[in-house]
């Protein structure tokens, strides 16, 4: 059996059984109807996929995009979780192709906050570090869909002193009259977490740009009063 195919038969096996109706109406109002969720925690799933994970073959980073992808195909929210999960479990074997090619597919099916910066923290930000990517970034930046701009702005969260502060910064900077509460709140997070180590950066990009939005300003300032 391919790669993909068996992941996700033995996903599916894990967790169609925790679902709940209920917990899935909640979950679907909250995350705006984007799409049809299983409905269970977050703890439950992973303790039920983790161990197929661990079990599975190491495969190629072609095996992991076309795994990847096929989660993210199903109907129920759950499964690109659960492709999150996958990618973060690999992540060592993923190569520039999976970076330039499968990410920008994932990040812009059925999107919201949850996927993208699921990816983020699973894939955008450990890639980014291991293969030079300035010039994607900017294209990612620029792009129409805002959830591969937010993708962008985020790409070196919790990298701390490692922190490329004028190239994100710059990144940050194409976006401060934009209104799109979830670009405005990355920039926020993006300068909040600048505080803990350039504060003086942080100051001066606030006093650069009096137009940004009011909710990336309140989360710098909370990093600022720290």
């Amino acid at each position: 059996m391919k790669f993909e195919r068996l992941v996700l038969a033995q996903v599916k096996d894990a967790l169609e059984p925790l679902a709940d109706s209920f917990r899935a109406q909640g979950a679907e109002s909250y995350m705006k109807h984007v799409a049809p969720f299983l409905g269970m925690s977050a703890p439950d799933r992973r303790l039920a996929i983790r161990p197929i994970f661990k079990a599975l073959p190491t495969p190629s980073s072609g095996e992991l995009a076309k795994a990847s992808q096929l989660l993210y195909a199903q109907e129920k929210r759950e499964y690109a979780y659960a492709a999150n999960d996958l990618i973060s479990h690999f992540i060592e074997i993923a190569d520039r192709d999976f970076l330039e090619v499968t990410l920008p597919e994932l990040l812009t099916t059925k999107s919201w906050w949850d996927t993208v910066d699921g990816l983020g923290s699973a894939a955008v930000v450990p890639l980014t570090k291991r293969y030079p990517s300035r010039t994607l970034m900017k294209k990612w930046n620029s792009d129409s869909n805002m959830w591969v701009a937010r993708a962008a702005l985020g790409h070196q969260r919790g990298r701390r002193g490692e922190t490329d502060v004028p190239f994100v910064l710059d990144l940050a900077a194409r976006h401060t009259y934009s209104k799109e509460f979830f670009i405005v709140k990355a920039i926020g997070w993006l300068l909040r977490d600048i505080t803990a180590f350039n504060k003086p950066a942080v100051r001066q990009f606030l006093a650069d740009h009096p137009e940004l939005g009011r909710v990336a300003t309140r989360e710098a300032e909370r990093g600022l009063n720290r």
